[in-house]
């Protein structure tokens, strides 16, 4: 994904990549490919690490030095992953609540809807309908709590280390899970948010 202008003066560019570093992504997004290929066509459970390396073309060995579980295997470490969601908050309109704001991050990042990306939405369901992959992936996203909450104090005023900012971000974060055995995700989402929203306000208005 491409950033967006900032307007500041550019930095300097990136090193150029070797080849051994660029043998070694490659060897991992085939591997990756290829798991979720697999997974998608028989059931996470139903495949094999063996297989996935045979379809790959690398040992089992090589396979583990990229992906130390098979868990791992579905989600690449996005490094932007993090950047995106305090951008949610540091980015929102004018006028939008800090709840408001992850609500329609959760919403967009970790939903799939009908009309959205076929690749995506075979993913999600992929993840939705595997306890493994749903334990990971929130684990995943959780490890950004501390960054949260301190892009919350700071856009809201309240001290850093403010019991509430952090309350707010790991529930923000972890509502999300509750809408995966929900008939209706989107609304699942929507209403936890709901809540967040109501006790956010009254932290707002004891602050003004």
């Amino acid at each position: 994904m491409s950033n967006s202008t900032t307007g500041t003066a550019p930095g300097p560019a990136p090193a150029p990549v070797g080849r051994r570093e660029r043998k070694k992504a490659a060897t991992r997004q085939a591997i990756a490919d290829a798991a979720l290929r697999l997974f998608l066509e028989r059931g996470y459970d139903e495949v094999g690490i063996r297989e996935i390396a045979d379809a790959a073309d690398v040992s089992t060995t090589t396979l583990f030095k990229h992906f130390p579980v098979k868990e791992a295997l579905v989600f690449d470490e996005d490094s932007d992953q993090e950047t995106r969601l305090l951008a949610a908050v540091r980015g929102r309109p004018e006028g939008r609540s800090i709840p408001a704001a992850l609500r329609e991050h959760a919403l967009t990042t970790r939903l799939a809807t009908a009309d959205g990306d076929a690749g995506f939405t075979a993913f999600a369901d992929l993840v939705a309908g595997t306890p493994a992959l749903r334990d990971y992936a929130q684990k995943m996203w959780l490890r950004h709590t501390a960054a949260l909450a301190k892009a919350i104090a700071e856009e809201s005023g309240l001290a850093g280390d403010d019991p509430v900012c952090a309350a707010l971000a790991h529930f923000a974060l972890e509502a999300p899970r509750a809408a995966y055995a929900h008939d209706n995700p989107q609304e699942a989402i929507t209403r936890a948010f709901d809540l967040l929203e109501h006790g956010w306000s009254a932290v707002a208005r004891s602050k003004a």
